[in-house]
Order: structure tokens, then sequence, then C-alpha cells
């Protein structure tokens, strides 16, 4: 029989993600957050189903979706820097009650690298993340949520900044002037890649563990984005003159390697 995946939140990456897994064999079933892209994607010939999680509550059909699934792959965007005032920790601990009531043994939690502070410098998934932004801590709150849920086994991926399709970093920066942190280093990661790395912790049963996944190739923002204008016939980007030494995080990881063996299929050229 066909393991069956849930991917809670099938936009940007959701949806390539299902398109791959069930390529590869997985039955999928995934949620969006309106009946319009439900019956849209159904009309593409996905399993899509409406569920709204709030803080009062989740509508929807849970049910469809997390029945008898043998993983839920949860990558809701917290939308936490729209200063909503949302509190992303409560409609989690929601959709977490959801995921225990139907018994989904193993889960897949999409956070991102703002758990970790600028301050903190290189770090690996043994540095304990110490954002003191409100988007930071949330993140880390839902982490620990689920992971210290003794009903489910959680891995949790904590991705950099993405690209790929039509996100194009560079499009937000095009001939901006004067721009901060220029000798910070870049921590992204292609859409392609992300896929590639929910799938290895799907076909190797990678549970319980924490991988940083970003593109091990760290160029300054300054270069990267320079160039990556360049090449695309952009105005480029200029940056301030860095005149004081100026903390940046550059998020690694050990995980990938040494728990999945993964390499990385797309550069950031």
């Amino acid at each position: 029989m066909n393991k069956i995946v849930a991917i809670a939140g099938m936009g940007w990456l959701g949806q390539p993600l299902a398109v791959h897994l069930n390529n590869i064999g997985y039955s999928v079933r995934g949620s969006v957050t309106s009946l319009e892209k439900a019956t849209q994607l159904q009309q593409r010939g996905f399993d899509a189903y409406r569920i709204l999680i709030s803080e009062n509550g989740i509508h929807g059909r849970t049910n469809v979706l997390l029945e008898d699934a043998d993983y839920a792959v949860v990558m809701i965007p917290p939308g936490l820097r729209k200063n909503t005032g949302a509190d992303f920790v409560l409609k989690m601990s929601h959709f977490l009650e959801e995921i225990k009531k139907y018994n989904v043994p193993k889960v897949i939690l999409i956070s991102s690298t703002s758990v970790y502070d600028d301050s903190q410098g290189k770090v690996t998934e043994e540095i304990k993340p110490l954002s003191e932004s409100l988007s930071g801590k949330q993140l880390r709150e839902v982490e620990d949520l689920f992971t210290t849920c003794e009903e489910i086994k959680t891995t949790v991926v904590r991705f950099g900044g993405l690209m790929g399709g039509s996100r194009r970093p560079i499009r937000y920066l095009v001939g901006r002037k004067d721009l901060a942190g220029g000798d910070a280093p870049v921590n992204l990661i292609h859409r392609d890649d992300c896929v590639g790395i929910i799938t290895e912790i799907l076909t190797q049963d990678a549970f319980g563990y924490v991988f940083n996944a970003v593109h091990p190739h760290h160029p300054k923002k300054s270069d990267y984005y320079i160039d990556k204008a360049k090449k695309l016939d952009l105005e480029p980007p200029t940056f301030a003159k860095t005149v004081f030494h100026e903390p940046f995080k550059q998020v690694d990881s050990e995980n990938l390697q040494k728990i999945l063996g993964y390499e990385f299929k797309r550069d950031l050229i």
C-alpha cells in the first residue's frame, strides 16, 4: 500500500513537492486556505482541500487531510512579517491537536533560519537559537511544541531564504541604493533542494532530527546580488560601506550530510 503524505500548505513549495512525491509512489493530499484555491488545484489533478487555521480554531476538512496519513508535512506560513499581531503558536497548537487526534505518527515541520539571531555568527544545528525578534521567538516556540509532543515524532527543517520559480531575491533589490549589510553572507536555498531534502527525510525515515537547510556556499550579499543583477541585465543595487564590524549569521548544516548524505542539486548562480 502506498504511504500517504498530508501536506498542510500546498503553495509555492507544497505543489512541486506533491508532484514529485506522487511521481515516486506516495499518495499525497494537501490543504490551502481558500475554497477557490482548492478548486483550482483539484482541477489540475491535486487532492486538495480548504483548511483555515486561526487563533480561534480550525475550519475545514482536517479529517480528509489527516485521516490514515503516514506523514504530515507542515509548511504553514506564519505571516508574522505583516505585523498583524497573529499568535502563530496558538494557531499551530490547534493544528497539532488535529494531528494527534487523527494519529499521524510522523511530522516534518518546516521552520526558518530566522530562529537564529544575527549576533550568533556561524551556526549549525548544535547551536541553540537565540533570536530576539517576535517571529523568531514564535517559530522557536512552535518547534518546541512539536518536538516535545510525545505522541508524534517530528523532524524540523529550517529553510534559509527561498529561491527558484517565481522567487528571485534580486528583484527586490534592483536599483536600490546604500543598502546595509553588504558584508553579510547569504543564506539561501533553491526550491529543488527544498523538495529534495524533504523527500530524503521521508524515504530514509529520518525523524527526530533538526536540519538547517541552506546552501553551503555563502558569498557576501554585495558580491552575490550585484553579480546576479548584471547577469540578468538589471540595475545592480549599491551597498553602503561597512564602517565597523557588524555581526552577521551564517547558517550551516552538519546534519544534512551526516544523517541524510544529502548533496545539493542546485547552486546559487
